[in-house]
């Protein structure tokens, strides 16, 4: 509807402009034709009859006209608002006011006051419907924003809830797993308390991961050789191990560098770089690595799989909220990580070109105190 209306302004504009110019063609010709006829034509009384119809034309144009002579005395008038005799002072007082709108014409002796012409009223019209196709284009563009805005939060906040089931699916799962070990075996599996106890910390965590969205990072001292340890060790008891297995390697010089950040928004990032990889290893066997070094004062960590890869379509907006390769995904991990390595840590989150699977580096300032 809005869009119907712009196109009718904009063609009411258009053929308003265009009648104008064409009627004030049609009057100048005409003008033209009878003074030219008057001058030319030779008979007895034409040149005068060519002024009268000048005087006529012009009084039709609906122009107001005053003429005044050396003195400030008015000797011609025409198309006044009233019938007035020549020396009324309200004819002078209109010639002042007409002056203030346009500069009056010298002509001799003579000096013509001249007023706007009636078209004005129709180019003000046409100002209005601008102004009013201008407003409606504001409209719908303030509509659209406002739509696209309310999509993007509500897909947003849908994503978020999607997201939170899946960082709360692994140790659910993981714990149903462990509980049917117990009903099946009458002496509980070696080291089952501890996994019950990582998978119930985990639950923990996740939990205390979205209370940290919105507020300050903390600037704790981080050992990201010994984060990447830890959490391989939370996911290697809970892969594939019959079919399809797929092994999770740490490979680090010692538990360092040291950076400074949040221990929970780190963690996050970096399980949702590893449940990327797990994802991306579904139905086959495959490799996933944590290489972790440093190049001069920047740590990095690199999440590393032998997968099919990102797609090349996909690659230049894999970290935009909504992306997603997976079928049925939601597209909210790899934008939850890259914001936390970013936003909160000065860091910097790609995706690095490899020839086979993919490779998510995490480079971030290695600590003050470690660099002294």
């Amino acid at each position: 509807m809005l869009v119907a209306s712009l196109i009718g302004l904009s063609i009411g504009g258009s053929v308003i402009v265009a009648r104008h110019f064409r009627q004030d063609a049609i009057a100048t010709s005409r003008i033209y034709s009878r003074v030219y006829e008057g001058l030319l034509s030779g008979r007895a009384g034409a040149e005068v009859e060519a002024l009268f119809n000048l005087s006529e034309m012009v009084t039709r144009s609906g122009i107001p006209l005053i003429v005044t002579d050396g003195m400030g005395n008015v000797t011609a008038a025409e198309n006044l608002p009233w019938d007035v005799p020549l020396d009324d002072p309200r004819v002078m007082e209109l010639a002042r006011e007409l002056d203030r709108r346009n500069p009056p014409v010298r002509e001799g002796v003579n000096v013509i006051h001249y007023g706007p012409v009636p078209a004005v009223t129709q180019l003000k019209t046409l100002a209005i419907l601008q102004a009013l196709a201008i407003a409606s284009m504001v409209a719908v563009g303030a509509f659209a924003y406002r739509n696209a805005m309310m999509s993007q939060r509500d897909r947003l906040w849908v994503a978020m809830a999607r997201e939170a089931a899946h960082q709360m699916g692994t140790p659910l799962t993981s714990l149903q797993g462990w509980i049917e070990q117990i009903r099946s075996r009458p002496t509980p599996p070696e080291g089952l308390a501890d996994h019950l106890s990582a998978d119930a910390e985990r639950l923990e965590r996740v939990a205390k991961r979205f209370e940290r969205i919105g507020n300050p990072a903390n600037r704790d001292v981080i050992a990201l050789g010994a984060l990447a340890d830890h959490v391989a060790g939370y996911f290697r008891p809970r892969l594939p191990q019959h079919a399809n297995t797929i092994e999770l390697r740490v490979d680090a010089a010692g538990p360092g560098p040291d950076v400074e950040g949040d221990p929970i928004l780190l963690e996050w990032a970096l399980e949702s770089l590893v449940k990327n990889a797990i994802d991306a290893l579904k139905g086959r066997t495959g490799t996933i690595t944590l290489k972790v070094d440093s190049q001069e004062n920047k740590a990095v960590l690199r999440v590393i799989d032998d997968g099919p890869g990102v797609p090349k379509e996909a690659r230049g907006h894999i970290f935009q909220p909504g992306t997603s390769t997976k079928e049925g995904g939601w597209g909210i991990g790899l934008a939850l990580a890259r914001r936390v390595v970013e936003d909160n840590h000065d860091g910097k989150l790609v995706l690095e070109h490899t020839e086979v699977g993919a490779t998510f580096a995490i480079t971030l300032p290695i600590t003050k105190q470690a660099n002294a």
